[in-house]
């Protein structure tokens, strides 16, 4: 009786790992592939055909004519993406949530006079939880919106509606929150200005 149960066990094993650990993820990845082969294959943005980043990922770009994602813990390193350890309630995060958010008001304030903490949204000083989200929200576009017309020369109508193109619903209609997705953005504003 007992060998006879060990050898049902074990077929059941066997017949489960080969079903849900091969075939299941087999039969996923080749539909993924047909369906959705570039969000499949990591949403890859390329340029003279060279992979030059990923519409997945946040990437800071150097100059003031660009819009900046929100603050990362990793330096938008996709590599090394982590969740940073702060509690809200730790001093630690007051102290790096203020850092963060002195940054954006200088950055920002020359070109939008009026601008103060309280107007400042959230994601523009806190970390999103993977340190690499390309998202930020519409209220912090628009602000960076007055900084990158100014710097690159165009009408701010223009960069609003940039804005207005790069920006995702919410998920199913009714998940979260819209976003704009700055890295598509700042290459529509590189192939805007050239």
């Amino acid at each position: 009786m007992l060998t006879k149960d060990l050898i049902r066990g074990s077929l059941v094993v066997v017949v489960l790992t080969v079903l849900l650990g091969l075939a299941y993820p087999l039969a996923m990845t080749g539909i993924a592939q047909v369906a959705f082969s570039g969000k499949a294959n990591g949403s890859l943005i390329k340029q003279d055909g060279k992979v030059v980043g990923s519409t997945l990922l946040g990437q800071a770009r150097k100059g003031k004519g660009y819009f900046v994602p929100r603050p990362s813990a990793t330096d938008y390193s996709a590599s090394v993406t982590y969740f940073g350890n702060h509690g809200p309630n730790q001093n630690s995060t007051m102290y790096l949530t203020r850092q963060n958010l002195d940054a954006y008001i200088k950055r920002e304030q020359p070109y939008d006079n009026g601008l103060t903490a309280k107007q400042v949204p959230v994601d523009a000083a806190t970390f999103s939880a993977s340190g690499v989200d390309p998202d930020i929200s519409k209220a912090n576009a628009a602000i960076q919106a007055h900084r990158v017309a100014a710097v690159r020369h165009l009408p701010l109508d223009q960069v609003h509606a940039l804005v207005k193109n790069y920006t995702d619903g919410r998920g199913l209609g009714v998940f979260g929150e819209p976003g704009v997705n700055v890295t598509e953005l700042n290459r529509a504003l590189d192939q805007v200005t050239r």
